[in-house]
C-alpha cells in the first residue's frame, strides 16, 4: 500500500523531472557538451547502466524486462538491443515522450513499451524475468523504497537490481554544498542509506522474504555516488 510519504515525495519527483529539470535532464542524457560537474555525473550513470546491463543475461530474446524510472530511455533501449521485450515506465510525460523520439525504430527482436506512469503499480504490467530500477528509488524514504521492492517481487520470476545512495562522508560533503543551490534548482531530496541498514530494512519486508541479496557494485564518479544492489529470487 502506498503510504502518504511515499505520494508526497512522488509528486515532488515528478514536478522535478517533468517541469524544473527537463532541459538539464535533456542535455546531461545526451552527447551534447555539459559543465565538469554535469559531466561526472554523465559519466557515472553510464557506468551505472553498464553495470546493471552486464548484471542481465547477453541474450534476452523472450524476455520481459521492467525498466523503472525509465527517464530517456537509454537503459530500455539497451536491453531491447539484446532481444527483450521492454516495459519502460516513468512518472514524467515529457521524458517519456522524449525516450520514444530517442528510441530507434529497428531493435531488432526486441521491442520497448514506453509508459506514463507509477513504478509502484508497473507491476500490473507484469509478468516480468527481470526489473531494474536505476536511481528512481533514491529520492524515497527507505521504508517506501523497500515496500516498492516488494510490489517488484510480486510479478518477477528472476531478478531484481536496483540502486540506492550509500551514507557515506563524501555524499553528505555533497548534499551540503547542494544545499547552497537556490531552492527552485534543487533536485528532490536523496534519501542515504547505510548498506547494512537496506539490508536489515529488506529483510523485514515479507514480500521480500524469498528474495536474497546477490551482487552489489559502487560508483563514484565527482557528483555522482550510487551504489547497485541485485536481489535473487529463491
Amino acid at each position: 500500500m502506498q503510504t502518504a510519504s511515499y505520494r508526497e515525495q512522488r509528486s515532488r519527483v515528478e514536478t522535478y523531472f517533468d517541469r524544473t529539470a527537463v532541459q538539464a535532464w535533456t542535455r546531461l542524457t545526451s552527447d551534447a557538451p555539459v559543465g565538469r560537474i554535469r559531466a561526472t555525473v554523465r559519466a557515472g550513470r553510464d557506468r551505472m547502466r553498464s553495470t546493471l546491463l552486464d548484471w542481465l543475461p547477453a541474450d534476452l530474446c523472450g524476455a520481459r524486462v521492467l525498466d523503472a524510472g525509465c527517464g530517456t530511455g537509454a537503459f530500455a533501449v539497451d536491453a531491447a538491443r539484446r532481444g527483450a521485450h521492454v516495459v519502460a515506465v516513468d512518472l514524467s510525460p515529457t521524458l517519456v515522450t522524449l525516450a520514444r523520439e530517442r528510441s530507434p525504430a529497428d531493435l531488432g527482436a526486441g521491442r520497448v513499451e514506453f509508459l506514463v506512469g507509477d513504478m509502484y503499480e508497473a507491476a500490473a504490467f507484469g509478468p516480468f524475468d527481470y526489473v531494474v530500477a536505476m536511481d528512481s528509488l533514491i529520492h524515497y524514504r527507505l521504508e517506501d523504497a523497500v515496500r516498492v521492492l516488494g510490489a517488484f517481487a510480486g510479478s518477477c520470476a528472476g531478478s531484481i537490481a536496483f540502486t540506492f545512495a550509500p551514507r557515506t562522508n563524501a555524499l553528505a560533503a555533497m548534499h551540503a554544498i547542494g544545499r547552497l543551490f537556490p531552492r527552485g534548482d534543487r533536485a528532490p531530496a536523496i534519501e542515504p542509506v547505510k548498506p547494512a541498514t537496506l539490508h536489515a530494512a529488506l529483510g523485514r519486508e515479507p514480500a521480500l522474504a524469498r528474495w536474497a541479496p546477490g551482487r552489489t557494485t559502487h560508483v563514484a564518479s565527482g557528483f555522482y555516488q550510487s551504489q547497485a544492489l541485485e536481489l535473487v529470487g529463491g
